[in-house]
């Protein structure tokens, strides 16, 4: 019985050593996949916008940050997400949320070019008696420029898809102010 005890303690012991060595070759590996000195995310810049908007029995708040890639001096892309909340007095409330694509292109350092690819799901309901609910995605394609001065972007959009009787916004022109760190 000894024989058998032992040889199941020198299997234990060779199976816990392997898998020992096999997490620490493992971790690592891994590790340094997340060296500070990355190229990737020194090139990685957040940001985005918010806006607050306040009246009489008029609320409108939004909230859009963003990532950008910059892949050189001249070209960007990145990832948006947007949530907004408007309140109009007895009228209606509505939520619109979704995410964007962005391409961004700097032909001189104070210039910036834009292209956003935006898809929002929009929920509007009426209050009072505009008793209704109005549902759906609204696509649109903003170009526009800006300029730019260190890391704010003032500048205007355009929504080339805008259609009047069915979109998130009432107009296709929109300026706008951007930060990306």
């Amino acid at each position: 019985m000894t024989k058998k005890h032992a040889m199941v303690f020198s299997n234990l012991t060779l199976t816990a050593l392997f898998v020992f060595f096999s997490f620490q070759l493992s971790a690592q590996k891994q590790n340094s996949a997340f060296e500070p000195n990355n190229d990737f995310w020194q090139n990685v810049q957040f940001g985005g916008g918010l806006g607050l908007s306040l009246g009489s029995g008029f609320t409108d708040i939004s909230v859009a940050p963003s990532a950008i890639y910059n892949v050189n001096q001249y070209f960007a892309v990145g990832l948006g997400v947007q949530y907004t909340y408007i309140k109009v007095r007895n009228s209606y409330n509505s939520n619109l949320y979704g995410g964007s694509l962005i391409t961004l292109f700097n032909p001189i350092p104070e210039i910036q070019l834009l292209a956003e690819l935006e898809q929002l799901r929009v929920n509007v309901n009426g209050v009072g008696t505009n008793n209704y609910s109005n549902n759906f995605w609204n696509t649109g394609l903003f170009l526009g420029a800006g300029y730019r001065n260190g890391n704010v972007t003032i500048g205007a959009r355009y929504n080339v898809l805008h259609d009047d009787n069915k979109s998130a916004y009432s107009d296709a022109f929109m300026p706008f102010v951007r930060f990306y760190f």
